[in-house]
């Protein structure tokens, strides 16, 4: 018998990994994909898949918001969250899985092989749901530790210097690197953009492309180029082109 599921991520290339990793497995059918809680709760109380997933922070409705607005919910939840791993370390507590961006794909396979140990009793996953939400609304919580990094250690010939991630305007890809511009200076990291990226909050940087990360504070204006392609302007000066919906970016800026 197969399982359905359900994708529910603002973000297509989050949406796409997870969808090509599904492919392999023989018995999960994709029943859809949503790209905001909106229609996520719309196609929720149309149908309900076996096991969701849903991305903890995105614009408007969260993936909490999601499931609170649900008088029944799916069977399975996992969520797909870009908190720090010290954070999410207090999920295995609580008997639901999660997905750390960015995730590898033999985590996305433990993560359903748990799935398929709670479908066989619905009770636990039920149960395992309820306290996660618990958990993750708990950490959400004024007083809540902080789920994200507020600076990054870099080497810097023979010190390491840290940099504060209020002070960072963008990070850029190169390779195995990232190079961080603050102000005036740059930051080179061993680290790719994707591990970057599930550091910071996204209520604070947005992917605007697969090789620039922006700070959202930082974004001054967004220009049209040829073909229907845009440009963002940061307060800079520097200008980054923009591959994402400039409407999902006008979003953002609204609660950055």
């Amino acid at each position: 018998m197969k399982l359905t599921a359900l994708i529910v991520d603002d973000e297509p290339l989050a949406r796409e990994r997870i969808r090509t990793l599904l492919a392999t497995e023989p018995d999960i059918e994709i029943i859809g994909e949503c790209a905001d809680g909106r229609s996520a709760l719309t196609t929720l109380r149309e149908r309900l898949p076996d096991i969701l997933f849903i991305d903890v922070q995105m614009p408007e409705l969260t993936g909490l918001a999601v499931l609170r607005e649900l008088a029944k919910k799916p069977a399975v939840v996992i969520f797909v969250t870009a908190f720090d791993e010290h954070a999410v370390n207090a999920f295995e507590v609580h008997a639901l899985d999660y997905l750390l961006k960015p995730f590898k794909p033999a985590r996305l396979r433990a993560a359903l092989v748990r799935a398929r140990e709670q479908l066989a009793k619905k009770s636990s996953a039920d149960d395992a749901t309820a306290r996660l939400l618990a958990l993750l609304e708990s950490r959400q919580a004024p007083d809540a530790t902080p789920a994200h990094v507020t600076r990054f250690s870099v080497r810097d010939r023979d010190r390491t210097r840290f940099v504060k991630v209020t002070d960072i305007d963008w990070v850029e890809a190169s390779g195995n690197y990232v190079v961080m511009h603050a102000g005036k200076e740059n930051f080179v990291l061993r680290e790719t953009l994707a591990a970057v990226e599930a550091q910071v909050s996204p209520k604070e940087f947005f992917r605007l492309n697969r090789s620039a990360l922006a700070r959202l504070d930082r974004v001054r204006e967004v220009e049209p180029t040829f073909n229907d392609e845009h440009v963002v302007v940061l307060t800079t000066g520097a200008r980054i082109p923009l591959t994402r919906g400039v409407r999902e970016l006008q979003e953002r800026l609204k609660f950055a």
